[in-house]
């Protein structure tokens, strides 16, 4: 364990799946770190769990597409500050597929930006007076941006938003000594993957160069990385973590 004193890492939708692995892993690192979580159950579990094993970790609620709940967040934090990381991971994307784009409703459209795309400009915005070069944003993306998954044209572009967001944060911040990655996930076996039609589990385990499914921890060793020291000189990158299924 790496000693990171008092330095607060920000993990937005970390009760469950990813974002809690990620959340753990840094605090398993030395981090504090703020468990940004709609479900008040879930961010509360997670945040315990990370003491009992022996962490530093709160949870505090946050819904990312309502600017209210954003600032608020942002209100909270401020006598922390100032802040180390932020991981941009909250994100709908459970039973999201299924429609050809020109069957996608409007307003599940735009709720689906509204968290996927907004949602992390939205708190970056807010937690940057917050934060302090040197330091770190870690925004997570999806695979499927970058393969074009049919039936999800929604979730795509809402995850390609974030692929573009990143690199125009990383231009506006370099000179701040703020870092800001996109790190893009395949198909990962955690809750929000369980209703995912069995072809497309079966497409992913077809096209990956390493064929076993995705777990978790496949991911979390980066975003260490990422928000790590050894990092400082990365930024404007889009890190695919997905086995091989797509190569760039």
């Amino acid at each position: 364990m790496t000693d990171h004193g008092a330095r607060t890492v920000v993990v937005t939708g970390a009760g469950r799946g990813l974002g809690e692995a990620m959340a753990r892993r840094a605090a398993a690192d030395g981090y504090h770190v703020v468990v940004a979580e709609l479900d008040t159950g879930r961010g509360e579990r997670c945040a315990a769990a990370i003491r009992d094993d022996g962490g530093q970790a709160v949870h505090l609620p946050l819904d990312v597409a309502d600017p209210g709940s954003v600032a608020s967040l942002a209100a909270e934090l401020a006598p922390r500050a100032p802040l180390y990381a932020l991981v941009n991971n909250a994100a709908l994307a459970d039973g999201v597929g299924g429609k050809e784009f020109q069957d996608i409703d409007v307003a599940v459209w735009d709720r689906l930006m509204a968290v996927n795309a907004r949602g992390p400009w939205l708190v970056a915005k807010h937690l940057l007076p917050l934060m302090s070069g040197p330091g770190r944003i870690v925004n997570i993306a999806s695979d499927a941006a970058l393969y074009g998954s049919p039936r999800l044209a929604h979730y795509i572009a809402s995850k390609g938003a974030v692929l573009a967001l990143t690199r125009a944060m990383a231009r506006e911040l370099g000179e701040s000594g703020i870092t800001v990655n996109a790190v893009a996930p395949g198909l990962t076996e955690v809750e929000a993957t369980e209703a995912v039609p069995a072809e497309r589990h079966a497409l992913y385990a077809a096209r990956r160069a390493i064929a076993r499914p995705q777990r978790p921890d496949d991911l979390t060793g980066l975003v260490a990385f990422l928000l790590g020291e050894e990092s400082r000189y990365l930024t404007g990158q889009v890190i695919a973590v997905n086995g091989g299924f797509t190569m760039h």
